[in-house]
């Protein structure tokens, strides 16, 4: 039998029992941290056609995804381009998805299935409308695309639904006026080398590399567009989403010889629905910013991701999970 311990001994001994208790909760918590696990599974990104900037940018990200979220494995899905991706996440097909802002002000005013659903994850880059002919083209404006052939986006695209508007703002019936032809950045190019269409409307980084492979092989010149933006706004509140911009002189040097073009700017969001987990989602918005700048090596337009305005994602509310990655690294 153990000999009974003194009343200072039995205390100090509770006192080490406890403390010993207290490292070894501490140490079991370091080990085995008690929060929300890493995010895991499969995630789904709608991206556009092969040869534009959000198909790029979507390779480069699922590169940057793999390294700060192993457990998460990402499949892309080539579109049409902003209103088709809207779509697909809304409707559950894909998880996250880029669209320019008017696009997405235009989904949700329509009320399509699912547009209460979408959020906001971050505000990236600006995409720049552009309107390409062939260098010695009589086409100066808009306005004098009447009776051509025009390449005017796909279906699903935002190219699309800003070529219907701009036509109108120039005075033009984009049905009657014009020949549509319903052709995306993978296609435009090689129709105007072939003389099969006079013109195509693009929106997109700067600089676009089917543009710009275009203009390293054949003479083309880009139409100043600014003129248009008041009318724009005139049209309805969705044009809202328009601004006049500048396209530096160095985007398509060949084309540009050293002159700015003004133009029509709008800018891309990163989408998402309230059905993403916060912590997938946050982990994400994470990533996204922090691999601007390599991403932006390959796609210039990545540079300008800026975590001062990624938060404003109007249109749409922001993701609760994206809310959490802004407030963590509010300085």
């Amino acid at each position: 039998m153990l000999p009974a311990l003194s009343r200072p001994r039995r205390k100090r001994a509770l006192q080490g029992a406890a403390a010993t208790v207290v490292s070894i909760g501490l140490l079991v918590w370091w080990l085995v941290p008690f929060g929300s696990p890493s995010p895991a599974g499969t995630i789904d990104i709608s991206t556009g056609v092969r040869t534009g900037v959000y198909q790029r940018y979507g390779e480069l990200l699922r590169q940057a995804l793999a390294s700060d979220l192993p457990d998460v494995r990402v499949q892309l899905r080539t579109s049409e381009g902003s209103q088709q991706n809207l779509q697909r996440v809304a409707d559950g097909v894909s998880d996250f998805t880029i669209a320019t802002a008017d696009s997405v002000d235009k989904f949700r005013k329509d009320d399509k299935p699912g547009a209460d659903d979408l959020r906001g994850c971050a505000r990236l880059y600006d995409d720049y409308v552009q309107l390409v002919v062939p260098k010695d083209s009589p086409v100066r404006s808009v306005a004098d695309l009447r009776g051509k052939k025009v390449a005017v986006g796909q279906h699903g695209s935002g190219v699309r639904l800003l070529a219907d508007r701009l036509l109108p703002a120039a005075g033009l019936d984009p049905q009657k006026d014009i020949t549509p032809v319903p052709a995306g950045i993978d296609t435009m190019p090689e129709l105007l080398r072939g003389h099969r269409i006079d013109a195509f409307f693009w929106s997109g980084g700067l600089p676009t590399t089917a543009v710009l492979k275009l203009s390293e092989a054949y003479p083309i010149r880009l139409v100043p567009l600014a003129d248009l933006v008041s009318a724009l706004h005139k049209a309805d509140g969705s044009t809202g989403y328009y601004r006049a911009a500048t396209m530096p002189a160095d985007a398509y040097p060949r084309a540009q010889r050293g002159v700015p073009v003004p133009t029509i700017a709008v800018a891309n969001l990163l989408v998402t629905t309230d059905r993403t987990g916060a912590a997938l989602t946050e982990g994400f918005t994470r990533t996204v910013i922090n691999s601007r700048d390599r991403i932006g090596r390959e796609v210039h337009a990545a540079q300008l991701v800026d975590l001062r305005t990624a938060i404003y994602t109007n249109p749409l509310p922001l993701h609760d999970g994206a809310r959490d990655y802004y407030r963590s690294v509010k300085p």
